[in-house]
């Protein structure tokens, strides 16, 4: 067991989940660096105590958090933790126009693992970092890391056997100079489901779509067309899609008419006793995929998704706008994931 308290640098932090991880595990987190200004305010409000630096790592030079942070090279107790941005190498069709500029961070990245030589590096990315290894920059990376002395474990894990109620896939790299024997966090048997998060019986009180909350629950619904709505309302409870109403030629849409085996989750339900969707940025839609409530005829709110990404009730996210705090939660290291890795740390 490690005899010090580990310190952590945050890269790419965005809205907090590894830091509040790495904080439930035990270990201090000196500072989070994020280019997003949009996030700079949820950050700050849930960790008064670690720096946060809205800052764009192409751009700083690597001495730079020894000046800022006080963090000295070769310190067998520094924490690296580098979540970069993830869109390019996503599974998702997407357009990768818009994130290719993201697409190197890794290799910035490195530019400061290798300045600094910290005790431990963690990566949690999209499966796709592996998948592409050698354009993602993932196998120079280790490459680099083995050369440097560090020990490197790496694998896709599903977050919903690691406390997490979601079917997420995703890499995680853990490397560590100074603890040989350090893993990847063990697995659980069965994984984490969707009824132990939300609900009523969890503090989740029903809704109707179109809801706002004021207050910082953000308990809050996007709304629904009429149309939206009587698709909903004829989707069968806990689990059903939108083959309930596949032969409807008012509620079909004109896409998947003849396409039934096409994006089956688009418009579904989730199920109780299941772990939810991947929770993405625009998991408060019910045309992005199976995101409506198992039973009440909306989208998660904006505190579900939270919820199923493992962020506490009391996690605040300071935007006004629906969109922003999606994108900010469905972007987010889940903070139970990040616990788990954090635990490995301080036990290696």
């Amino acid at each position: 067991m490690t005899s010090k308290i580990l310190k952590v640098v945050d890269f790419f932090c965005g809205a907090g989940g590894m830091t509040q991880g790495m904080k439930m595990a035990g270990l201090r987190v000196l500072a989070g660096i994020d280019i997003d200004p949009e996030c700079e305010g949820t950050y700050r409000t849930n960790h008064p105590n670690s720096e946060f630096l809205l800052k764009d790592i192409k751009k700083l030079p690597s001495n730079f958090l020894k000046k800022k942070c006080g963090v000295e090279p070769d310190d067998d107790h520094l924490v690296f933790t580098g979540c970069s941005p993830c869109q390019y190498w996503t599974f998702l069709n997407t357009d990768k126009r818009s994130s290719a500029k993201t697409k190197g961070l890794l290799g910035e990245f490195w530019r400061f693992v290798r300045y600094y030589n910290p005790g431990y590096v963690v990566v949690e990315n999209v499966p796709g970092i592996k998948t592409w290894s050698d354009k993602s920059g993932l196998d120079k990376f280790h490459a680099r890391l083995e050369k440097k002395g560090y020990s490197v474990k790496m694998e896709v894990i599903n977050a919903a056997y690691y406390g997490v109620p979601q079917s997420r896939k995703r890499f995680v790299l853990i490397a560590s100079r100074v603890g040989k024997s350090i893993g990847i966090p063990r697995r659980t048997e069965k994984p984490a489901l969707l009824k132990d998060f939300i609900g009523e019986h969890n503090g989740f009180p029903e809704l109707k779509a179109g809801h706002r909350d004021s207050c910082n629950f953000m308990h809050t619904v996007s709304a629904l067309s009429e149309k939206n709505l009587a698709r909903l309302k004829s989707t069968t409870p806990d689990g059903g899609t939108r083959m309930a109403w596949k032969d409807n030629h008012e509620l079909q849409l004109k896409t998947y008419r003849g396409r039934d085996n096409s994006f089956r989750d688009v418009y579904g339900r989730l199920r109780w006793n299941m772990p939810a969707s991947t929770i993405t940025t625009r998991f408060n839609g019910i045309s992005n995929g199976r995101f409506a409530h198992p039973e009440e005829h909306r989208g998660l709110s904006l505190r579900e998704g939270a919820a199923l990404q493992t962020f506490a009730n009391n996690y605040v996210f300071k935007s006004a706008s629906i969109k922003a705090v999606a994108r900010l939660i469905g972007n987010a290291v889940p903070p139970e994931l990040a616990r788990r890795i954090g635990m490995a740390l301080s036990a290696g």
